[in-house]
């Protein structure tokens, strides 16, 4: 059994729910949508400068041009991947999970793994990824 959070679909739904994740491993409160976005483009923004950084590690694996990906990523509606949860890993200092639906098992199952190494196992941001290129928050049920 797993619970996710439905997220917005505009674009922001990686940074949506990394930041969503982030406050709830943190004890803290899931703000209200409007600021949830405001984390969300702030993440963002934050994501595009800790690519610049690191660009000598991270520019062979963004899909052509560096520069045309980051200016393409600095726009709202423009749909974050796997470099952006490696640097939203890096810029938050947490680890990031990411799961999948598997339909032939039907279950819930890690795809990828950021920042693991790095923050450790202990309490990652959980994200559920849809095939349609669309992330929610997944949550783990208490234990009980």
């Amino acid at each position: 059994m797993f619970i996710s959070a439905g997220i917005t679909g505009d674009g922001r739904c990686l940074f949506r729910s990394v930041v969503h994740g982030a406050c709830l491993r943190a004890g803290r409160p899931v703000p209200k949508e409007n600021v949830i976005q405001e984390l969300a483009d702030d993440l963002r923004t934050k994501v595009v400068k800790e690519l610049i950084k690191r660009r000598t590690e991270t520019e062979w694996f963004l899909e052509g041009d560096f520069e045309t990906y980051v200016s393409d990523m600095r726009r709202s509606h423009v749909w974050g991947g796997e470099p952006e949860l490696l640097m939203s890993s890096h810029v938050l200092k947490v680890p990031i999970t990411v799961s999948m639906w598997d339909k032939r098992t039907r279950c819930i199952k890690a795809i990828a793994e950021y920042g693991h190494e790095e923050y450790g196992n202990e309490k990652p941001v959980s994200v559920l990824y849809h095939d349609y290129g669309h992330y929610d928050l997944l949550k783990t049920p208490p234990l009980t």
